[in-house]
């Protein structure tokens, strides 16, 4: 983490600004208290699955914990064990909690504390997995051959016990001696992410703005490279999600994560970028494999990633219900897939979670999910964008605090996308990315910039090039 706010800073005035909800209403309080203490039983037989060591891996301090993993080696490959929190146990459909979900669409994160689609009693006590406690789940067993190729899935209710809490950093520092329970996870992520390259997944190695607190009590800004153990297991995410998509595909009736194919003169425009920037790409390379072979440190990498989000642009949700729908694929991942895995955090996977349970065990999908199916992909389209405006207008807010009193001072920058008169910079110490006014930017190249006006209320940096 580096720098820090001036003094004073909140982000009261920002929750004002995008009308953020404070609290949850009396009914919605009620019902979930009271369903914290007797959940429902939605339909459909309950596994016993308390013997099965799970685990979590989640961000240091997290409390809404959706999955927990259990991963086995097995006579001819591997065997996915992944419990997702069961929601639909705390709310009933129609009902107040309900009601609340559909308007927030998900949890929203600031620094100062969450604005969370469902009331703490549930998220973060009651329905998530927290380590020694039995709780309600969605169990998802996903076998997969040598090569990490799924070769059968079923789901099913059960009750879990999560065994152990783990962040990121705490499996990579236990790699040499891991968990039994994750103790494929290495293998199987990079077998799964070799698959992902074949498929023609993107992956974008840019690293991440990220905004936490600092020992005197203001805020810093600090840049996350993605971690090995986060993209490892974000796979086993991806996988059931893929297997999600499969299954309510073949029933003809679900929810999907859609993304159209980036359009050949896309792809065309994208190699010339490769080309100004110094990137050799192999005859016969895609777009996912000339991604994979990239160093992330390196300037002109970065550069490449930034360009290549031109390709990632369109995307929505689907919802089908009769037949499969005429796009059925996210293009960044290469194939079919659904949200399932964070019900306690998004909308949209406790409906997708029912038809695929519904599925599973050979029953007619509830009404209310049917029901609640076409609304889906307006009500996540608007909550996702809320959610990027506000994670984007959170860290704008803290740059603009760090910079406001070094306006007329120098910095090293990477310029990552240029046009004539005005690039996109990432400038390295502190962290920040910005616009930069002046001539002949060198994408994937280093400059520096003066840091030339500074809005702390309008949350605006502006930097010019010197050199």
């Amino acid at each position: 983490m580096i720098a820090t706010q001036a003094a004073g800073g909140d982000f009261g005035r920002l929750r004002a600004e995008f009308e953020l909800p404070e609290s949850f209403g009396a009914d919605v309080l009620a019902e979930a208290e009271a369903a914290a203490v007797d959940p429902r039983e939605p339909a459909g037989a309950r596994e016993d699955a308390t013997d099965l060591p799970f685990v979590t891996i989640d961000p240091p301090g997290a409390k809404d914990l959706d999955q927990a993993m259990l991963l086995e080696r097995v006579a001819g490959g591997f065997r996915v064990h992944y419990a997702i929190a069961d929601v639909a146990a705390f709310v009933a459909p129609g009902g107040p909690i309900d009601l609340e979900a559909r308007r927030r669409g998900q949890t929203l994160y600031l620094p100062d504390g969450n604005v969370p689609l469902h009331p703490p009693v549930l998220s973060e006590d009651a329905a998530s997995l927290l380590p020694g406690e039995v709780r309600p789940a969605v169990l998802w067993t996903i076998d997969l051959d040598a090569t990490g190729v799924p070769t059968g899935a079923r789901v099913r209710r059960a009750m879990v016990r999560s065994v152990r809490q783990f962040d990121y950093e705490s499996v990579q520092a236990t790699l040499d001696d891991p968990h039994p329970s994750i103790a494929a996870l290495p293998e199987i992520g990079r077998l799964r992410r070799e698959l992902a390259v074949r498929r023609g997944a993107l992956e974008l190695q840019l690293p991440e703005q990220e905004i936490g607190g600092d020992p005197d009590g203001g805020w810093a800004l600090g840049m996350r490279p993605r971690n090995p153990i986060e993209a490892w297991n974000a796979e086993i995410s991806l996988l059931t999600g893929m297997s999600a998509a499969t299954i309510m595909i073949e029933a003809g009736v679900g929810v999907l994560r859609t993304l159209p194919g980036a359009e050949p003169e896309a792809v065309d425009w994208l190699r010339r970028s490769a080309h100004a920037l110094g990137i050799d790409w192999p005859a016969g390379a895609s777009v996912a494999e000339l991604l994979s072979g990239l160093d992330p440190g390196q300037p002109e990498a970065m550069a490449l990633y930034a360009d290549t989000t031109r390709l990632l642009r369109g995307a929505g949700y689907t919802a089908f219900d009769g037949e499969a729908p005429e796009l059925s694929t996210h293009a960044g991942i290469g194939g079919p897939y659904a949200h399932v895995t964070a019900p306690i955090r998004r909308l949209v996977d406790r409906f997708a979670t029912e038809v695929c349970l519904a599925v599973g065990a050979d029953r007619p999908v509830p009404e209310w999910v049917r029901a609640g199916l076409a609304e889906m992909p307006d009500l996540m389209s608007a909550s996702d964008t809320l959610a990027a405006r506000v994670e984007r207008a959170c860290i704008d807010q803290v740059e603009a605090w760090m910079l406001a009193p070094r306006i007329g001072e120098h910095f090293e920058a990477v310029v990552l996308r240029a046009e004539e008169t005005r690039a996109e910079i990432m400038v390295e110490n502190p962290p920040v990315m910005g616009r930069c006014t002046g001539t002949n930017f060198p994408e994937g190249g280093r400059i520096t910039v003066r840091l030339t006006a500074v809005d702390v209320d309008k949350r605006k940096i502006s930097f010019e090039r010197t050199q």
